[in-house]
């Protein structure tokens, strides 16, 4: 997880788990409509996870 993409994930979450696949990015977005906290920690989380 670099610099770029945690600044990515507080500006637009959605854009920070492009590259994860089509289910991270429709969790992140729908938790981002709910909130703006809640699709940036499912964007850290989803990011910080080294199994992806």
């Amino acid at each position: 997880m670099n610099f770029f993409r945690v600044l990515l994930s507080i500006i637009c979450p959605p854009l920070a788990v492009l590259d994860k696949g089509c289910g991270s990015i429709f969790i992140v977005f729908l938790l981002w409509l709910c909130g703006w906290v809640p699709g940036i920690i499912a964007a850290l989380i989803i990011l910080n996870n080294p199994k992806r």
